[in-house]
């Protein structure tokens, strides 16, 4: 099998990959349809309503990660997930019937928005890790850029078909389809060998739920790599990721509708697919990697801001998907294959309450600016957050992992960027793989990792090329 798609070797990988497929078209022609329906069924194109509605249902991300990190990490995961794939699924069905029946009002997307979110909080981080069940260490990072692949594989399909059931059926159809959607990830779920899953690893000791959150907080605290990846990702969450806004704005700017409008989602995934598939090829995930697509994603937003025909823009959301996909993929991969299992849970919910709760904070600023002064300036945000959040990984490298620029050591022309890189649980369980296979001590790795210069920087280690 290609290496690209080596995690679906595994059985129960497989079933969850098309499970999860099918449920993801579903949820993106639910995404589609729910903005479309704020901006322009329940209002006069009020961009800031919208905002509102994304800040509902992403707050919970933030307000409950005390709690939802410690199920993850607590609770069999997929129980977990049937749960809250079932409560999803009686959601979006309860919003169809009130669109279908003309009874919708603004409040009740309101009240849909904050149960999806506080049902989301709970999902998100089982969901995330759940994958680690799945799949044995070293494919982790490819199955949670697969993950990517079948999320944005959906999103080629999911907005186009919501925008021409819109036009054709009425939005309130697009809920309901979604709720049976989601029979398809329900029976996956039900499919999975239990005995292939792997245990979850649980935390040693009798701590209170507190101390356990805050054991998984301290953790990342003296992990300064994860929180340069954590300060990257709430910029670009809360400022760059707001795609609802900037498509269906755009789209009115331009004098188009909703057809035109979920077209843009689809053609944005184009760009969105190709980095995840991307990310699957690479044999880890790295920062750096995760640097450059940040500045790159503020260049393709600055670009799109620039587009003076509805095509021409839609093209260029293609570099807008490429750039958010590559850091997302490739943040998820580096915490997830960095972090202690026993705390994995904890961390990937604070990672995703990082991620999705800097909504609430820039969706209905980006809103607002989109209102006040138009669209296009809003994506100038993002642009500008974008190349704040570059500048602050370049300066974590240059300061703390020493980069600089060297001469090649065979050509005067050609300059090497060098630097060490951050300390990171994947490589060392991978070595530790390595010896035990050739029947050397446990320990000599830890004397080996101790002294090569990764875990503290003290000595130079051998040079690593970003360009």
């Amino acid at each position: 099998m290609s290496a690209m798609f080596r995690s679906l070797a595994h059985r129960n990988y497989r079933i969850w990959f098309i499970g999860a497929l099918v449920s993801n078209v579903g949820a993106w022609m639910q995404a589609t349809a729910q903005n479309w329906v704020v901006l322009t069924e329940l209002t006069d194109n009020d961009a800031f309503a919208v905002g509102i509605t994304m800040a509902l249902q992403f707050a919970p991300q933030l307000l409950l990660v005390p709690i939802t990190g410690l199920l993850a990490d607590r609770f069999e995961r997929r129980k977990i997930l049937m749960f809250t794939q079932s409560a999803l699924m009686l959601l979006g069905l309860g919003l169809g019937l009130l669109l279908i029946l003309g009874h919708a009002e603004l409040w009740h997307l309101y009240a849909f928005a904050l149960a999806l979110g506080i049902v989301n909080a709970v999902d998100m981080p089982a969901r995330q890790t759940f994958v680690s069940d799945l799949v044995s260490s070293s494919n982790m990072s490819n199955a949670v850029a697969l993950n990517s692949a079948s999320f944005n594989s959906a999103r080629l399909i999911g907005p186009a078909v919501a925008g021409v059931l819109i036009v054709l059926v009425g939005s309130g159809w697009v809920f309901v389809i979604n709720a049976v959607s989601f029979l398809a990830v329900l029976g996956a779920l039900a499919m999975l060998r239990g005995g292939r899953l792997k245990p979850v690893v649980r935390a040693t000791g009798s701590e209170r739920p507190v101390a356990q959150f805050i054991a998984g907080f301290r953790y990342v605290l003296t992990r300064p790599d994860l929180m340069i990846v954590f300060v990257i990702v709430f910029l670009i969450g809360a400022f760059g990721m707001n795609f609802p806004i900037f498509s269906s704005t755009m789209a009115v700017e331009f004098g188009r509708g909703a057809g035109e409008y979920g077209l843009l989602s689809s053609i944005l995934a184009i760009g969105s697919l190709t980095g995840a598939l991307l990310a699957a090829r690479r044999e880890r995930a790295r920062i750096r990697i995760v640097i450059l697509a940040t500045a790159f994603f503020g260049v393709a937003t600055l670009i799109a801001a620039l587009m003076p025909t509805f095509w021409t823009f839609a093209a260029s959301t293609i570099l807008i998907g490429l750039g958010a996909v590559t850091i997302l993929t490739t943040a998820n991969g580096y915490v997830q294959t960095t972090t202690d299992p026993a705390l994995r849970g904890r961390v990937m919910a604070l990672y995703m309450a990082i991620l999705v709760g800097g909504t609430p904070v820039g969706a209905p600023i980006v809103g607002a600016v989109a209102d006040g002064l138009g669209p296009r300036w809003a994506l100038g945000v993002a642009a500008v957050a974008a190349a704040v959040a570059a500048l602050i990984g370049l300066g974590w490298l240059v300061f703390s992992r020493g980069m600089r620029v060297a001469r090649h050591p065979q050509s005067a022309w050609r300059p090497v960027v060098r630097f060490a890189d951050a300390p990171t649980a994947a490589l060392s369980a991978i070595e530790t793989q390595s010896v035990a296979a050739v029947g050397r001590p446990a320990n000599q790795i830890v004397c080996r990792a101790a002294t090569s210069g990764h875990s503290n920087g003290s000595r130079s280690p051998s040079p690593t090329r970003l360009m």
